[in-house]
């Protein structure tokens, strides 16, 4: 089974760079989602504050008042008053994306799981895991980046899990308060669990994008049955390293899932969770960092006037021509370095694009932004 799982797109693209010099000015990348603003001194110091719990043994289901901060979040960001029950801390989302679809669909017969074309390549990891065949819900420009409920439908292999991501990565991508009402009735007509993945949900520049939450509601699924949020504080607190996300929604699946945790060791140490509540509940550090990626946003815009940027999330999905060769060029010439689409989709989905993490501050992202159009416009001549 191990040699079904694809090496990391970061591994591709050492591979793909490797053997080019690129000049001698200060590179930068643009390849991952890591912000590079210093994580919050009121985080860091609860962190330092807290190291003597570290003789104590944390437990699986998190503490009181980490789930309490979390609960906040979710009362202030949205409007929606869950219960303790409702609601599990995580070790970040990428370690309940992989393990939650192995609880899940442990004994069913002929598993599947839809998820987007381009993607996140944990999804990909998960389906792996569980030996569960897979639907890939294309992202093109003709759909506006957005999956497709119908094809979903349509198809002969009905899923057990769907995995959403909105707003989307690489894309940025959203789907709107009617879009997620139609996937929650179709997730209990057809009595498929929705994982929705939200963890770019504080990163807008005016309009702040929907939850799946917000949408069961509306849609009458008051008590959540079959829809589950993921989000996290590594974008929204630049704390990435610190591990802390939450998974909300269905009570009955969380109870099951809550006593499976108990067995994988992912109970999040008590300094980390005590950093991570000072995080969760602090609202003005986010901001900050959020009209940052604002600006770059509309900065990027303006550079690149002739094409739709995302207002959401803080990743550029750019058409290129040839993404390999591209970030090949790009990077031999000015040290910038880019992710091609093609490491990020499957069967020529993403092709042709590369994406751009807008991580820094908006001087840095303007002069990427500004050698990247001129650099993309003499690789375009070259590769008539």
């Amino acid at each position: 089974m191990l040699t079904q799982f694809q090496s990391y797109p970061f591994e591709k693209l050492r591979a793909l760079l490797s053997g080019i010099t690129p000049p001698k000015i200060p590179p930068i990348t643009l390849t991952i989602g890591e912000p590079q603003f210093q994580t919050p001194q009121n985080i860091q110091l609860s962190l330092k504050e807290n190291t003597p719990l570290l003789n104590k043994y944390p437990r699986s289901s998190g503490e009181e008042y980490l789930i309490n901060t979390q609960l906040a979040f979710i009362a202030h960001r949205y409007g929606i008053q869950l219960n303790p029950q409702q609601i599990i801390p995580t070790f970040g989302t990428r370690e309940v994306l992989f393990n939650f679809p192995q609880f899940y669909l442990f004994g069913t017969q002929n598993p599947t799981i839809a998820y987007p074309n381009p993607f996140y390549q944990i999804y990909e990891g998960a389906a792996i895991a569980c030996r569960a065949q897979t639907i890939l819900m294309d992202l093109t420009p003709q759909n506006a980046f957005k999956p497709s409920l119908q094809s979903l439908l349509a198809n002969p292999n009905k899923p057990q899990i769907v995995i959403l991501n909105s707003p989307n990565n690489p894309t940025g991508s959203v789907l709107e308060l009617d879009e997620l009402i139609e996937w929650v009735q179709k997730a209990l007509e057809y009595d498929f669990v929705i994982l929705s993945d939200e963890c770019y949900s504080e990163l807008y520049v005016d309009t702040k994008p929907t939850s799946i939450l917000e949408a069961s509601l509306k849609a009458g699924n008051t008590n959540f049955k079959n829809i589950l949020a993921l989000n996290s504080i590594s974008k929204r607190s630049s704390a990435p390293g610190l591990r802390s996300g939450f998974i909300a929604g269905d009570s009955d699946i969380l109870k099951a899932y809550g006593l499976y945790r108990t067995y994988i060791g992912c109970a999040i140490p008590l300094p980390l969770q005590k950093a991570a509540a000072c995080a969760w509940e602090d609202f003005h550090s986010p901001e900050q960092s959020r009209a940052i990626y604002a600006e770059n946003l509309r900065v990027a815009q303006k550079i690149f006037p002739d094409i739709h940027i995302s207002p959401y999330t803080f990743y550029v999905w750019l058409n290129v021509g040839d993404d390999e060769e591209f970030c090949k060029y790009i990077y031999a010439t000015e040290g910038i370095s880019v992710l091609p689409g093609s490491f990020l989709g499957r069967n020529g989905v993403g092709k042709g694009y590369v994406r751009l993490a807008l991580v820094y501050d908006t001087p840095t992202i303007t002069d990427a932004l500004k050698r990247i159009r001129t650099s993309l416009q003499n690789f375009q001549k070259i590769h008539k």
